[in-house]
């Protein structure tokens, strides 16, 4: 199966629609009753303290959470108006068009070429002139083209963090993702690095949604459009970025962003 063969979701205004939504591991609540819309071509930020439920609701827009065992999840989580935990959702089309970033980098063993290809090659692509394509693209997309073009059949083991961590975003972008999760993606980063990866992410989101986890409240507001402050499992308030750090109408988050939480 070719990559263009697989279904897209049709994502309206709103990309995710969150209703209802709760999660147990075990008899353990981590997240409650979670609101929440998420709009097309947009950079929202989840903040807030560690163990908030910041990431794990990250991990259920594109069903990481399956595997862990005794995970328990209630309520809709809609991408395009479907229901992604609906019988017959295929995990393939799901994961495809909602690409995830992690924390630490992690590039495979493996040249910088056949990292970009790996899943294209996945879904069946093997003609090397759209190969050629799709690592050109991808490269550019994460602004890299002109520091790798040279370098394709180098180990990626051999790149800086920080260039590591912007071919994982490269690496996502292959298969042409309408979401991409980002989850602190630029925590084990220098300063150069993360204003680097915080340059793509506001060029990126002409084309795709973008979702960031991040502890970097500084980070949160120079490059999200709309921020939800997570606490104890709970979203204390989502709003425009720009109101929740000037204007915040809770007094928990009021109390987070200046640094009086606690």
């Amino acid at each position: 199966m070719k990559v263009k063969e697989i279904e897209k979701f049709n994502l309206e205004e709103t990309a995710i629609n969150i209703q209802n939504a709760n999660l147990y591991y075990g008899s353990f609540q981590a997240l409650k009753d979670i609101n929440m819309q998420i709009k097309k071509g947009e950079i929202t930020a989840f903040i807030g303290p560690s163990g908030c439920g910041k990431s794990t609701l990250l991990k259920c827009l594109n069903r990481m959470n399956d595997l862990v065992e005794n995970c328990k999840i209630e309520g809709k989580f809609e991408i395009g108006g479907r229901d992604i935990y609906a019988q017959g959702m295929m995990l393939q089309m799901l994961r495809k068009n909602v690409g995830m970033v992690f924390q630490k980098p992690n590039p495979f063993p493996m040249s910088v070429y056949d990292n970009i290809t790996y899943a294209p090659r996945l879904y069946g692509i093997r003609d090397k002139s759209t190969l050629n394509e799709i690592v050109e693209k991808s490269l550019k997309g994460a602004a890299m083209w002109n520091e790798l073009k040279d370098r394709l059949n180098k180990s990626a083991l051999a790149l800086s963090g920080g260039q590591q961590q912007r071919l994982c975003i490269a690496r996502a972008l292959s298969v042409d993702p309408q979401i991409l999760l980002m989850d602190e993606p630029t925590s084990a980063l220098d300063p150069i690095s993360t204003g680097k990866i915080e340059e793509l992410c506001s060029s990126l989101k002409e084309n795709v949604t973008i979702v960031m986890v991040t502890h970097n409240m500084q980070q949160a507001a120079r490059v999200s459009d709309k921020t939800g402050f997570f606490l104890l499992g709970e979203l204390i308030e989502f709003d425009e970025t720009e109101n929740i750090f000037s204007n915040p109408q809770k007094e928990q988050t009021e109390r987070y962003i200046t640094g009086r939480f606690g």
